[in-house]
Protein backbone atom coordinates (compact mmCIF):
# COMPACT_ATOMS: atom_id res chain seq x y z
CA UNK A 1 0.00 0.00 0.00
CA UNK A 2 1.21 3.59 -0.72
CA UNK A 3 2.36 5.70 2.00
CA UNK A 4 2.59 9.23 3.36
CA UNK A 5 5.11 10.38 5.79
CA UNK A 6 3.77 13.16 7.57
CA UNK A 7 6.32 15.58 8.95
CA UNK A 8 5.05 17.97 12.08
CA UNK A 9 5.67 19.99 14.77
CA UNK A 10 6.51 23.65 15.68
CA UNK A 11 7.33 26.43 13.73
CA UNK A 12 11.45 27.30 13.47
CA UNK A 13 11.91 23.51 14.95
CA UNK A 14 13.67 22.28 11.74
CA UNK A 15 11.21 20.57 9.33
CA UNK A 16 12.75 21.69 6.09
CA UNK A 17 15.82 20.13 6.56
CA UNK A 18 15.20 16.89 7.58
CA UNK A 19 11.63 16.89 4.81
CA UNK A 20 14.33 17.18 2.11
CA UNK A 21 16.52 14.13 3.11
CA UNK A 22 13.95 11.98 3.90
CA UNK A 23 12.57 13.14 0.37
CA UNK A 24 15.46 12.52 -1.16
CA UNK A 25 15.96 8.97 0.64
CA UNK A 26 12.01 7.69 -0.29
CA UNK A 27 12.17 9.36 -3.81
CA UNK A 28 9.08 11.15 -2.37
CA UNK A 29 7.99 14.70 -3.40
CA UNK A 30 6.94 17.40 -0.85
CA UNK A 31 3.60 18.36 -0.17
CA UNK A 32 3.49 21.53 2.28
CA UNK A 33 1.41 21.71 4.87
CA UNK A 34 1.36 25.73 5.77
CA UNK A 35 -1.87 27.47 5.04
CA UNK A 36 0.43 30.43 4.07
CA UNK A 37 3.04 29.52 2.11
CA UNK A 38 0.20 28.93 -0.68
CA UNK A 39 0.51 32.03 -1.33
CA UNK A 40 2.76 33.50 -3.50
CA UNK A 41 3.66 37.53 -2.54
CA UNK A 42 5.22 35.81 0.57
CA UNK A 43 8.05 33.84 0.27
CA UNK A 44 10.07 35.07 3.12
CA UNK A 45 7.89 35.92 6.08
CA UNK A 46 6.36 32.21 5.38
CA UNK A 47 9.36 30.16 5.04
CA UNK A 48 8.99 28.73 1.93
CA UNK A 49 10.75 26.63 0.26
CA UNK A 50 13.46 27.94 -1.75
CA UNK A 51 13.90 27.82 -5.71
CA UNK A 52 16.85 25.88 -5.23
CA UNK A 53 15.20 23.67 -2.53
CA UNK A 54 12.10 22.97 -5.18
CA UNK A 55 15.01 21.79 -7.81
CA UNK A 56 15.94 19.96 -5.86
CA UNK A 57 12.72 18.24 -4.58
CA UNK A 58 9.28 18.69 -6.50
CA UNK A 59 7.18 20.97 -3.85
CA UNK A 60 3.13 20.82 -4.15
CA UNK A 61 0.71 23.31 -2.69
CA UNK A 62 3.25 26.32 -2.56
CA UNK A 63 3.01 30.03 -4.09
CA UNK A 64 -0.13 28.83 -5.84
CA UNK A 65 -2.75 31.23 -4.69
CA UNK A 66 -3.33 35.06 -4.63
CA UNK A 67 -3.37 37.01 -1.81
CA UNK A 68 -7.13 38.14 -2.21
CA UNK A 69 -8.31 34.32 -2.98
CA UNK A 70 -10.33 32.60 -0.48
CA UNK A 71 -8.96 28.97 1.10
CA UNK A 72 -9.96 26.89 3.35
CA UNK A 73 -8.76 23.52 5.60
CA UNK A 74 -11.86 21.69 3.90
CA UNK A 75 -10.19 22.83 -0.27
CA UNK A 76 -7.14 22.04 1.55
CA UNK A 77 -8.11 18.21 1.89
CA UNK A 78 -10.03 18.22 -1.27
CA UNK A 79 -7.07 19.65 -3.15
CA UNK A 80 -4.84 17.22 -1.45
CA UNK A 81 -6.41 13.92 -1.60
CA UNK A 82 -6.65 14.57 -5.68
CA UNK A 83 -2.99 15.60 -5.69
CA UNK A 84 -2.29 12.26 -3.96
CA UNK A 85 -4.07 10.41 -6.49
CA UNK A 86 -1.81 11.48 -9.24
CA UNK A 87 1.55 11.25 -6.94
CA UNK A 88 1.15 7.84 -6.14
CA UNK A 89 0.44 6.90 -9.47
CA UNK A 90 4.00 7.54 -10.02
CA UNK A 91 5.44 6.92 -6.30
CA UNK A 92 4.69 4.74 -3.65
CA UNK A 93 5.74 7.42 -1.17
CA UNK A 94 4.60 11.00 -0.58
CA UNK A 95 5.47 13.29 2.23
CA UNK A 96 3.67 15.78 3.87
CA UNK A 97 5.37 18.11 6.03
CA UNK A 98 4.80 21.23 7.71
CA UNK A 99 3.18 23.24 11.29
CA UNK A 100 -0.56 24.09 10.13
CA UNK A 101 -2.10 21.70 12.68
CA UNK A 102 -6.03 21.84 10.81
CA UNK A 103 -4.69 21.11 7.81
CA UNK A 104 -2.44 18.60 8.66
CA UNK A 105 -5.76 17.21 10.57
CA UNK A 106 -7.61 17.29 7.84
CA UNK A 107 -5.49 15.14 5.69
CA UNK A 108 -5.07 12.57 8.35
CA UNK A 109 -8.05 12.39 9.54
CA UNK A 110 -10.99 14.02 7.37
CA UNK A 111 -12.65 17.68 8.13
CA UNK A 112 -16.49 17.78 8.73
CA UNK A 113 -18.72 18.91 5.30
CA UNK A 114 -19.21 22.20 6.28
CA UNK A 115 -21.94 24.55 3.99
CA UNK A 116 -20.18 26.42 1.63
CA UNK A 117 -20.37 30.01 3.05
CA UNK A 118 -21.99 32.99 0.27
CA UNK A 119 -19.35 35.72 -0.57
CA UNK A 120 -22.27 38.34 0.88
CA UNK A 121 -22.67 36.49 4.16
CA UNK A 122 -18.54 36.42 4.11
CA UNK A 123 -18.04 40.16 3.59
CA UNK A 124 -20.48 41.29 5.90
CA UNK A 125 -19.07 39.73 8.87
CA UNK A 126 -15.58 40.29 8.15
CA UNK A 127 -16.80 44.30 8.01
CA UNK A 128 -18.83 43.65 10.98
CA UNK A 129 -15.53 42.06 12.56
CA UNK A 130 -13.48 45.13 11.37
CA UNK A 131 -16.22 47.64 12.68
CA UNK A 132 -16.78 46.17 15.87
CA UNK A 133 -14.49 43.82 16.58
CA UNK A 134 -15.16 40.52 18.25
CA UNK A 135 -17.17 41.07 21.00
CA UNK A 136 -20.75 41.11 18.73
CA UNK A 137 -19.67 38.28 17.32
CA UNK A 138 -19.45 36.00 20.18
CA UNK A 139 -22.63 37.78 21.32
CA UNK A 140 -23.82 35.85 18.03
CA UNK A 141 -22.30 32.94 18.52
CA UNK A 142 -23.77 32.80 22.25
CA UNK A 143 -26.85 32.81 21.03
CA UNK A 144 -26.99 31.12 18.42
CA UNK A 145 -25.00 27.54 19.36
CA UNK A 146 -23.89 27.87 23.01
CA UNK A 147 -22.53 24.81 22.84
CA UNK A 148 -19.93 25.70 20.49
CA UNK A 149 -19.82 28.89 21.81
CA UNK A 150 -18.84 27.38 25.59
CA UNK A 151 -15.56 25.23 24.18
CA UNK A 152 -14.11 27.83 21.33
CA UNK A 153 -11.05 29.42 21.61
CA UNK A 154 -11.87 33.14 22.76
CA UNK A 155 -8.66 34.63 21.14
CA UNK A 156 -9.08 32.62 18.03
CA UNK A 157 -11.07 35.10 15.91
CA UNK A 158 -10.87 32.93 12.53
CA UNK A 159 -12.74 29.96 14.06
CA UNK A 160 -15.47 32.60 15.44
CA UNK A 161 -15.93 34.16 12.37
CA UNK A 162 -16.09 30.69 10.37
CA UNK A 163 -18.62 29.31 13.48
CA UNK A 164 -20.74 32.55 12.83
CA UNK A 165 -20.89 32.69 8.88
CA UNK A 166 -21.92 29.09 9.30
CA UNK A 167 -24.76 30.11 11.78
CA UNK A 168 -26.01 32.92 9.39
CA UNK A 169 -25.91 30.95 6.49
CA UNK A 170 -27.59 28.02 7.31
CA UNK A 171 -29.99 28.73 10.46
CA UNK A 172 -28.56 26.28 12.38
CA UNK A 173 -26.07 25.45 14.85
CA UNK A 174 -22.16 25.80 13.43
CA UNK A 175 -21.81 22.29 16.17
CA UNK A 176 -24.75 20.47 14.63
CA UNK A 177 -22.19 20.24 11.08
CA UNK A 178 -19.32 18.47 13.23
CA UNK A 179 -19.54 15.22 13.65
CA UNK A 180 -15.63 14.40 14.24
CA UNK A 181 -15.79 11.34 12.62
CA UNK A 182 -12.31 9.68 11.08
CA UNK A 183 -12.76 9.33 7.61
CA UNK A 184 -10.59 6.33 5.93
CA UNK A 185 -8.02 7.13 3.69
CA UNK A 186 -7.17 4.80 0.85
CA UNK A 187 -3.05 4.68 1.94
CA UNK A 188 -0.75 4.37 5.09
CA UNK A 189 -0.35 7.27 7.51
CA UNK A 190 3.17 7.32 9.12
CA UNK A 191 3.52 10.72 11.48
CA UNK A 192 6.81 11.37 12.87
CA UNK A 193 6.62 14.46 15.17
CA UNK A 194 9.98 16.50 15.32
CA UNK A 195 10.71 18.48 19.29
CA UNK A 196 12.98 20.61 20.74
CA UNK A 197 13.92 21.74 24.28
CA UNK A 198 11.79 24.97 24.68
CA UNK A 199 15.05 27.08 25.21
CA UNK A 200 16.72 25.89 22.09
CA UNK A 201 13.40 25.70 19.90
CA UNK A 202 13.07 29.71 21.28
CA UNK A 203 16.49 30.75 20.40
CA UNK A 204 15.93 28.86 16.85
CA UNK A 205 12.87 30.96 16.34
CA UNK A 206 14.34 34.30 17.35
CA UNK A 207 17.37 33.62 15.02
CA UNK A 208 15.03 32.74 12.25
CA UNK A 209 13.28 36.24 12.37
CA UNK A 210 16.32 38.00 12.30
CA UNK A 211 17.15 36.00 8.96
CA UNK A 212 13.92 36.89 7.51
CA UNK A 213 14.60 40.13 8.47
CA UNK A 214 18.16 40.31 6.70
CA UNK A 215 16.65 38.55 3.71
CA UNK A 216 14.24 41.46 3.12
CA UNK A 217 10.93 40.83 5.02
CA UNK A 218 10.71 44.38 5.76
CA UNK A 219 10.36 45.07 1.89
CA UNK A 220 8.16 41.85 1.00
CA UNK A 221 5.77 43.62 3.73
CA UNK A 222 5.87 47.18 1.86
CA UNK A 223 4.80 45.74 -1.01
CA UNK A 224 1.42 43.83 0.18
CA UNK A 225 0.80 46.85 2.61
CA UNK A 226 -2.07 47.98 0.81
CA UNK A 227 -3.69 44.64 0.90
CA UNK A 228 -3.36 44.17 5.20
CA UNK A 229 -6.52 43.78 5.33
CA UNK A 230 -7.03 40.50 3.03
CA UNK A 231 -7.20 37.41 5.65
CA UNK A 232 -3.97 35.50 4.56
CA UNK A 233 -1.93 38.77 5.54
CA UNK A 234 -3.19 38.40 8.93
CA UNK A 235 -0.45 36.42 10.24
CA UNK A 236 2.30 36.75 12.40
CA UNK A 237 5.28 38.85 11.22
CA UNK A 238 2.90 40.52 8.67
CA UNK A 239 0.76 42.04 11.05
CA UNK A 240 3.63 43.41 13.48
CA UNK A 241 5.28 45.22 10.43
CA UNK A 242 2.02 46.83 9.14
CA UNK A 243 2.09 48.12 13.23
CA UNK A 244 5.87 49.71 12.35
CA UNK A 245 4.29 50.90 8.71
CA UNK A 246 1.57 52.52 10.39
CA UNK A 247 4.11 54.43 12.54
CA UNK A 248 2.64 52.35 16.04
CA UNK A 249 5.63 50.88 16.49
CA UNK A 250 9.64 51.35 16.18
CA UNK A 251 11.35 48.39 13.76
CA UNK A 252 12.69 47.26 16.71
CA UNK A 253 9.57 47.13 18.84
CA UNK A 254 7.92 45.53 15.65
CA UNK A 255 10.46 42.75 15.50
CA UNK A 256 10.92 41.47 19.10
CA UNK A 257 7.09 41.11 18.65
CA UNK A 258 7.33 38.83 15.94
CA UNK A 259 9.40 36.57 17.73
CA UNK A 260 7.67 36.68 20.90
CA UNK A 261 4.40 35.59 18.91
CA UNK A 262 5.98 33.10 17.05
CA UNK A 263 6.99 31.14 20.46
CA UNK A 264 3.32 32.26 21.43
CA UNK A 265 2.48 30.39 18.17
CA UNK A 266 4.97 27.51 18.94
CA UNK A 267 3.13 26.89 21.94
CA UNK A 268 0.06 26.34 20.67
CA UNK A 269 1.06 24.07 17.81
CA UNK A 270 2.66 22.07 20.39
CA UNK A 271 -0.22 21.88 22.20
CA UNK A 272 -2.39 20.76 19.46
CA UNK A 273 -0.12 17.86 18.19
CA UNK A 274 0.20 16.85 21.61
CA UNK A 275 -3.22 15.72 22.05
CA UNK A 276 -2.33 12.87 19.33
CA UNK A 277 -1.31 9.74 21.76
CA UNK A 278 -0.58 7.54 19.23
CA UNK A 279 2.50 10.55 17.65
CA UNK A 280 5.95 9.54 18.35
CA UNK A 281 8.34 12.28 18.97
CA UNK A 282 12.03 12.92 18.09
CA UNK A 283 14.96 15.77 18.22
CA UNK A 284 15.28 16.96 14.58
CA UNK A 285 19.03 15.61 14.72
CA UNK A 286 17.97 11.80 15.61
CA UNK A 287 17.71 11.24 12.14
CA UNK A 288 19.44 7.30 12.53
CA UNK A 289 16.33 6.77 14.57
CA UNK A 290 13.71 8.70 12.32
CA UNK A 291 14.30 6.60 9.43
CA UNK A 292 14.62 3.77 11.99
CA UNK A 293 11.33 3.99 12.85
CA UNK A 294 9.54 5.19 9.35
CA UNK A 295 11.36 1.92 8.20
CA UNK A 296 9.94 -0.04 10.68
CA UNK A 297 6.16 1.06 9.64
CA UNK A 298 6.77 0.83 6.69
CA UNK A 299 7.52 -3.37 6.47
CA UNK A 300 4.46 -3.62 9.15
CA UNK A 301 1.43 -5.10 7.66
CA UNK A 302 -1.42 -2.35 6.73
Amino acid sequence: MNALLVLLGPTGVGKTDLSLMLAEKYDAPIISADSRQLYKDIPIGTAAPSPEQRARIPHYMVGTLELSDYYSAARFEADVLTLLDELFKQRRTVLLAGGSMMYIDTICNGIDDMPTVSADIREAVCRQYAREGLEPLLEELRQADYAHYCEVDRKNHKRIIHAVEICRMTARPYSSFRTRRIKPRPFRIIKTGLLRPREELYARINSRVDRMMADGMLDEARKVFPFRHLNSLNTVGYKELFRYLDGEWTLEQAVEKIKRNTRVYARKQMTWFKRDKDLEWFHPDDREAIVARIEEKLRMEP
